[in-house]
């Protein structure tokens, strides 16, 4: 990991350490206690001479009834003193070598405990951390929007269970309270549409009329507009708590093929739309996808300029696929762009954009990420924006 040690690092790391500390304290505790024994130990000088077999280094010496000098005994003693410091100097030496080949030996196997340690460290780190990435990966499909998504840890009660079952609580206190927020927005539209149909059959029928005046159907005119842009608010709003969650069954669509669709029916007068469409195969809601195509040519033809351009790509690149809409029009901050994707929010005043209901980059954000896209917008240099959307490729 960038900056730093991942937690199975660490903790490998810990036990292949408490591997080796404990390793290096029974070497040294057996090299204490191994000491000790040998220096207890006396080698006597009937091991060492061979023709001094069985016999004890301070037995008193036969002389067979013969008396002897004082010398010849004092030559004997001196024998015995060389033999018991010739034993002790052995003795010394092979206490040396035992404790040597302990330490070389022990060392040896002290380095293998700590290979050991640090591979058993990695495999029980992994095995520790494997509830914690089962709960990562969740809450990663559950930052795509798939609130449906639980952890359902297995196991014994520890700490790591309580963890994933208060996620599973939080996700499904989450996963009502957007449901309910999505049927309250989907009632509201549906219960608004009928009215608004009325009043649009009541205008129709009134400037339908034979005697009407000519003021009357000039307020009628205005009110059918003004009726238009509520019923799109309304389809705008259908379309955003439908797309607000992941896409259950995606089919094939090549984006190619509705961005086409799309151009076809829209009308651009006094702006040069072109287009390069080349096969862009993805998975997905076609209604979907065809209305995040429609909000971006509509948004650069609407706000563009006196005989400016909008240019339409589509490409298949690699495992995704890219839509691309460039547009002239009036010159837009960096600042200023992450406000466009929020609902309701346009960069010129109400009057001027009478028009848009503000849902148009909201409800495109809103279908990419229920297709497991994104969004990007820049300005233009010279005035409009690039808008980049990009998709799983199927």
């Amino acid at each position: 990991m960038a900056g730093g040690w991942t937690v199975r690092v660490r903790l490998t790391v810990l036990y292949g350490g408490l591997f080796l500390l404990a390793g290096a304290v029974l070497l040294g505790v057996t090299y204490l206690l191994l000491a000790a024994a040998l220096e207890k130990q006396q080698l006597k000088p009937a091991v060492v001479y061979a023709e001094g077999a069985g016999m004890e280094a301070d037995a008193p010496v036969s002389t067979g009834g013969v008396a002897i000098s004082k010398t010849d005994m004092a030559a004997q003693q001196s024998a015995i003193d060389l033999k018991m410091s010739f034993a002790r100097q052995v003795q010394l030496d092979l206490n040396a070598q035992t404790l040597q080949s302990l330490l070389r030996w022990g060392s040896l196997a002290l380095g293998g405990v700590a290979v050991a340690g640090v591979w058993t460290g990695w495999l029980a780190a992994g095995r520790t951390l494997r509830p914690i990435a089962q709960i990562t990966a969740t809450a990663r499909r559950v930052a795509d929007r798939n609130l449906h998504e639980r952890i359902a840890l297995g196991g014994p009660r520890d700490e790591l269970r309580e963890l994933a079952d208060t996620f599973d609580d939080m996700l499904e206190r989450l996963d009502r309270s957007f449901d309910g927020q999505r049927r309250f927005v989907a009632n509201a539209s549906h219960e608004l549409r009928t009215p608004l149909a009325i009043n649009r059959t009541l205008l129709e029928v009134a400037m339908g009329q034979p005697d009407a005046p000519q003021q009357l159907r000039q307020l009628g005119t205005t009110l059918l507009e003004v009726n238009a842009r509520h019923e799109r608010l309304i389809d705008g709003l259908l379309t955003m708590a439908r797309s607000e969650q992941a896409v259950v069954d995606p089919v094939p669509v090549d984006l190619a093929e509705v961005a086409g669709n799309v151009l076809d029916q829209t009308q651009a007068p006094g702006v040069d739309v072109r287009h390069e469409l080349r096969p862009a195969p993805t998975s997905g809601d076609p209604v979907l996808l065809e209305r995040l195509t429609q909000n971006l040519v509509d948004n650069a033809v609407r706000y563009n300029s006196a005989g400016g351009w909008v240019h339409v790509t589509c490409a298949h690149e690699g495992t995704r696929t890219r839509l691309n809409v460039v547009n002239t029009g009036p010159v837009v901050r960096a600042y200023e762009v992450p406000t466009l994707f929020e609902p309701f929010r346009r960069l010129t005043d109400r009057v001027g954009s009478a028009r848009g209901t503000g849902l148009g980059l909201s409800i495109v954000r809103s279908v990419a990420r229920a297709h497991g896209g994104e969004v990007h917008a820049s300005p233009r240099d010279g005035g409009g924006l690039v808008v980049q959307v990009t998709l799983p490729a199927n």
